[in-house]
């Protein structure tokens, strides 16, 4: 199959090679020139995926300069970017995976909403689950949900991305995979703040678990289903990124709890930490929705600067605990 990749970062690098191993004949797309001349010319990404060749199946073009037939389109760039990409590359009866993961600011949008706005036309479903990039290219066991309204669509980019090493499971429920997707990079910035505020593990599960439960009332709220959020899309997505230093949106947390400003701790990162602007997004949903969500209006507080790590965790264990903060009844 043709298979199109927008975004030429860890992500969309991580995605081509792995598409490429499975024989495609893929095409990475990016926005800056020198960047995609280094990596055609190195054929690695020496900036955010070093040490892993891509195979020789891959092609790379300038956004507006790619091929205009393809099977597939996969959309891997920040959500921010997202809305303007589709613009520019939804094509008729061609599917479009987002494997982006986050919430669009001004709108709060889920990415797949992004699509059906700029290209109400277009079939588009989402790929997610506890994804890190280096260890997919790696080979390291992993799973992920390709989740499409229409079961033939959703087997299709199933075929296409499943191997030996990554295994893709089907569904139908969009809006409770992509929430899960999104919602865990707030949790996963509050997990690294814990840590670096120096609290244990009992902490962290009070935290997450917590969260969790917010995260999966919301998702219901907007049409998901409360199982979605207990599987490798939810529970699975939040346990990876809230737990291992290769997760950008933990390491924020980490920095912000260890007393390190936004700013800074952005800089560090240098790549797009998509709990950030997703934190903001979320508690416009909240509200629109009706859904109490004080552990991610903790963390929210913090990242606008509104409060300190530690006053957010204090808040939180004066805060009366009701049986459906962790059982998600009422």
């Amino acid at each position: 199959m043709k298979v199109t990749v927008l975004g030429s970062g860890s992500w969309g690098t991580a995605l081509t090679v792995l598409l490429a191993r499975h024989g495609h004949d893929v095409t990475l797309v990016g926005r800056n020139p020198e960047e995609i001349g280094s990596i055609r010319a190195c054929r690695e990404n020496l900036r955010y995926l070093p040490g892993f060749i891509l195979p020789s199946e891959v092609g790379f073009a300038l956004v507006g300069e790619e091929p205009s037939e393809a099977g597939l389109i996969v959309v891997a760039v920040p959500s921010g970017a997202v809305r303007d990409m589709i613009r520019a590359h939804s094509l008729p009866g061609v599917p479009i995976v987002v494997s982006s993961k986050g919430l669009e600011v001004g709108t709060s949008l889920t990415m797949h909403q992004v699509v059906a706005d700029v290209a109400p036309e277009a079939e588009a479903g989402v790929l997610s689950g506890p994804n890190l990039a280096v260890e997919i290219v790696r080979g390291v066991p992993t799973v992920a949900i390709s989740a499409f309204k229409g079961r033939a669509t959703a087997e299709k980019v199933q075929s296409a991305f499943n191997s030996a090493t990554f295994r893709v499971s089907v569904s139908d429920d969009v809006m409770g995979i992509e929430l899960g997707g999104a919602l865990k990079n707030v949790l996963a910035i509050g997990a690294g703040m814990s840590d670096g505020l120096g609290f244990g593990d009992n902490t962290k599960g009070a935290f997450l678990s917590r969260g969790l439960m917010e995260m999966a009332r919301l998702g219901v709220a907007m049409g998901g289903r409360m199982e979605t959020f207990l599987g490798p899309a939810g529970v699975g997505d939040l346990f990876v990124t809230a737990n291992s230093r290769l997760s950008r949106n933990y390491r924020i947390g980490e920095a912000l709890g260890s007393g390190h400003s936004l700013h800074d701790a952005l800089q560090e990162i240098v790549q797009v930490a998509e709990g950030v602007p997703t934190s903001e997004a979320t508690q416009v949903l909240a509200r629109q929705y009706g859904v109490e969500m004080p552990v991610f209006a903790a963390v929210e507080g913090v990242i606008r600067g509104v409060i300190r790590p530690a006053q957010a965790v204090a808040m939180l264990m004066d805060r009366a605990p009701k049986m459906n903060d962790f059982l998600g009844e009422g």
